[in-house]
């Protein structure tokens, strides 16, 4: 029996993952997306608050893995190994992250995780100065290449994982798209 696709597709702010997910949500027949923003709590408690909510979310995907559905993930647990790592937060999450990503490799999913990256960095100006979004963390260029750049280091940090990694330019959403048609098998309307 063919195993579900679990895609999770991370990035900074301003590379498209709304965009992506939502192209990925209407193509991909039977799929389930869903959109995760973590919370606000930068204090040491918030790691409890983070370890508790993944592990949760972890036991209800494996309870789905049984259902013919693939699943779609707009951020999950890297976003916050990302931000801990920048120092967005007051506590570390690495040893966490260790065990979420070890809990995630031995679900029954055919895993991908995209990561999305502009290689026109110029093209964040842009992207950033849209009038509606969320307020977690400041909207900057700088920010948005440094959440980049720490993106990209998961590309060989789990190499040795049953998770495809794929590094995505969002600089061209119809070059994008036609990418991810080939990866996740999509066909042309």
């Amino acid at each position: 029996m063919e195993k579900n696709r679990m895609i999770i597709v991370e990035g900074p702010q301003g590379t498209g993952k709304t965009t992506l997910t939502d192209y990925l949500r209407d193509n991909i027949p039977t799929s389930n997306l869903y959109r995760l923003s973590g919370h606000k709590i930068k204090s040491i408690e918030g790691k409890e608050l983070s370890r508790k909510m993944y592990y949760d979310q972890l036991d209800y995907l494996e309870k789905l893995s049984s259902i013919p559905m693939d699943l779609i993930f707009d951020r999950t647990f890297f976003t916050e190994e990302v931000y801990t790592r920048l120092g967005y937060k007051e506590y570390g999450f690495n040893d966490v992250f260790h065990e979420l990503v070890n809990r995630l490799n031995s679900l029954n999913y055919e895993m991908y995780l995209v990561l999305l990256h502009l290689e026109n960095t110029e093209l964040f100006k842009q992207r950033l100065d849209r009038k509606s979004h969320h307020n977690y963390q400041s909207f900057s260029i700088q920010n948005s290449i440094n959440q980049q750049n720490t993106y990209l280091q998961f590309v060989d940090e789990l190499k040795n994982t049953n998770i495809h990694v794929i590094p995505l330019a969002m600089d061209d959403f119809t070059k994008a798209y036609e990418k991810v048609n080939k990866i996740f098998n999509i066909e042309n309307k």
